[in-house]
């Protein structure tokens, strides 16, 4: 299969146009299907150069290295990645909550289903089909938190994992063990998280905001599990610090979703991403001023 020739001295719309007219097939095998199919997978499976090649990176698509998915109108395959950010946004949403004991609600088993079934079924599909469009980073962030919901869901589900009996048998009564080891498990969410971070630094505010608030939520959470009272309790107090990154983090993910929702055809304005002057847009902005 031919690889589409891209130009790397302009970065503008025209390139996926030059991309999209000049795709072809050298396999026997495809010669069948008809030409909107083979424009799909040579679009899809071209390999780009990604030393001297780059493209602006956008909120709403989780792209915030070279990956771009081409003007609306021209792609064959829907951005999944606003679905993913919603099934993250939500869960979190409703985790931070908890967290902050908002209404005197402390116990997180109300988060379970979502954790489940949209944040974590619904965003590990998205992340799949991440992958299939070629995105790298959407792929590995959105189905590695899909993962993360999954596994706190299993943990908190009742009569599951049977937090209370492990709680029991902790310590010889002492629940430090598991909130230590959760802790642990958080922590190491936290570095996970750090590194997605630092591939956002050449992106947008709004993107790299989401990060970096959900880096520190977990890094609050984990602490709070950790450094507990007397009687072997988290600290409500950093638990809540927590819950309250957790619930910008939701915030900023439903923004990033609705920035990669909203365009021309359904919308009368767009959703403003604000890309750093560092940036490959912002340098091309200052650019043209």
């Amino acid at each position: 299969m031919s690889n589409p020739e891209v130009q790397t001295d302009r970065i503008d719309e025209r390139k996926w146009e030059s991309c999209d007219s000049n795709t072809g097939s050298s396999n026997d095998a495809t010669q069948g299907h008809n030409g909107d199919i083979e424009d799909f997978a040579d679009r899809n499976l071209a390999q780009v150069n990604t030393v001297s090649t780059y493209y602006s990176p956008f909120a709403g698509g989780l792209q915030p290295g070279l990956y771009r998915p081409g003007p609306v109108e021209r792609r064959k395959i829907a951005n999944p990645a606003p679905l993913g950010l919603c099934g993250f946004a939500l869960t979190t949403f409703v985790l931070g909550c908890i967290n902050m004991e908002v209404k005197g609600i402390s116990q997180p088993n109300i988060f379970v289903a979502s954790a489940l079934a949209y944040g974590g079924l619904i965003q590990l599909l998205s992340g799949m089909w991440e992958m299939g469009v070629g995105n790298t980073f959407g792929a590995t962030a959105l189905s590695s938190y899909g993962g993360f919901w999954i596994a706190m869901a299993i943990t908190f589900t009742p009569g599951g994992f049977d937090i209370e009996g492990q709680l029991e048998k902790a310590d010889g009564g002492s629940p430090a063990m598991f909130y230590d080891s959760l802790g642990i498990f958080l922590m190491g969410w936290f570095i996970f998280t750090f590194l997605m971070f630092l591939c956002t630094l050449k992106s947008t505010v709004i993107f790299c905001s989401l990060f970096a608030s959900v880096d520190v939520a977990f890094l609050l959470l984990a602490i709070g599990y950790m450094r507990r009272n007397e009687a072997q309790e988290p600290n409500t107090t950093i638990l809540k610090a927590g819950g309250f990154f957790a619930l910008l983090a939701a915030f900023l993910a439903w923004w990033a979703a609705l920035a990669g929702i909203a365009d021309s055809s359904n919308s009368f304005f767009i959703i403003p991403v604000w890309h750093f002057p560092w940036s490959p847009k912002g340098k091309e902005s200052r650019r043209k001023e």
